[in-house]
């Protein structure tokens, strides 16, 4: 990705510090925060200063590789770590794809451990550059896309996976305009797919929630792709709250519904949706919002009715049969065809 002309990714390691971008803080400000160990990167997770199945799994990984770094000769240490780093977020697949992974590397060295990890976030940007490729085939030069949440650069280590396909549809000369889905209760999509989508200059407009099943009654929504943070095996698709009601909509009006998302975001031990856990996050992210006052310092207001308490799911399930195609790295599938491409 590029940010003021510059080349970022949207978590890195340097030495024992993991680098990421504070994703808490965009689009008002850039900065980018050092977590200095194990415990710090938890935060950092748990927080959503990184966010996105990816992001999540590559910090994740760098997580577990500065616990070996730290103490990799006490084993009861390093066990704890990974219990620590493993409840950060209990929905995103790729997290504990990256930590095992690491982890088990790990048994052999430290220096294996950080290989380990760097290794992943590698792979996790290649991954999300080839659905890009994969995905801009079914990209028709003047497509109007909505898509919800944030899915781009932000939410893997590059590229990203819903976004992909758009960047790369878009750098190959095709004109596309993407409605973002304001998705709240934090706003991704008003706050980061809007930013990622101002910075590739690719026309779009933020839109309410609760907008997209009008837009697409109107014909103004030829497909809608979005991304995942787990994948059962049977094809169902763990997104951000307000998917289901997307694909649903989509069905009605014969709208192509696409996921985006790599291999690795797939939960081959999980034989449904219904197995996979659903994150439950603080009231307060629905009951207060956050944003620059006049002089552009960042304040929470409240704005929900004052004694009401709220509800905050963070993913729901979207069964396999509103999805139309998963895009992955290895190919674009049906979902009730993951199951062949299986490791």
């Amino acid at each position: 990705m590029k940010v003021a002309g510059k080349n970022y990714r949207t978590v890195w390691m340097e030495d024992n510090t993991v680098c990421l971008i504070e994703q808490n803080l965009l689009p008002f400000e850039f900065k980018i925060f050092r977590a200095k160990n194990y415990r710090e990167t938890c935060t950092v997770i748990s927080t959503m200063i990184v966010r996105g199945a990816g992001a999540i799994g590559a910090t994740a990984g760098y997580a577990m590789a500065q616990a070996f770094v730290e103490d990799g000769d006490d084993i009861a240490f390093v066990k704890k770590a990974r219990e620590e780093i493993e409840n950060t977020r209990p929905t995103a697949q790729n997290l504990f794809y990256a930590v095992e992974r690491v982890y088990s590397a790990g048994q052999i060295s430290v220096q294996q451990a950080v290989e380990e990890a760097q290794k992943i976030a590698d792979e996790d940007a290649a991954a999300c550059k080839k659905i890009g490729e994969l995905g801009n085939e079914l990209i028709r030069d003047g497509a109007n896309i909505e898509t919800h949440c944030n899915a781009g650069w932000l939410a893997f280590v590059d590229y990203g996976s819903a976004l992909s396909p758009v960047y790369a549809a878009h750098r190959s000369g095709k004109q596309v305009f993407v409605y973002a889905d304001e998705t709240r209760p934090r706003g991704q999509g008003a706050r980061l797919t809007a930013w990622e989508l101002q910075n590739e200059n690719v026309e779009h407009l933020i839109i309410p929630d609760n907008a997209g099943a009008h837009l697409m009654s109107q014909g103004k929504v030829d497909m809608i792709i979005v991304g995942s943070d787990r994948i059962a095996a049977n094809g169902d698709v763990a997104n951000k709250i307000g998917t289901l009601e997307k694909a649903i909509a989509a069905k009605y009006y014969g709208i192509p519904f696409y996921v985006a998302a790599p291999v690795s975001t797939i939960d081959f031990d999980c034989t449904s949706g219904k197995d996979i856990p659903i994150e439950q996050r603080h009231e307060d992210e629905v009951l207060y919002q956050t944003g620059p006052d006049a002089k552009g310092k960042l304040q929470q207001i409240r704005i929900g009715s004052p004694g009401s308490n709220a509800l905050n799911p963070a993913f729901d399930v979207t069964p396999a049969e509103l999805v139309t195609a998963i895009i992955t790295d290895k190919g674009i599938f049906n979902p009730r065809e993951l199951i062949t491409i299986k490791p």
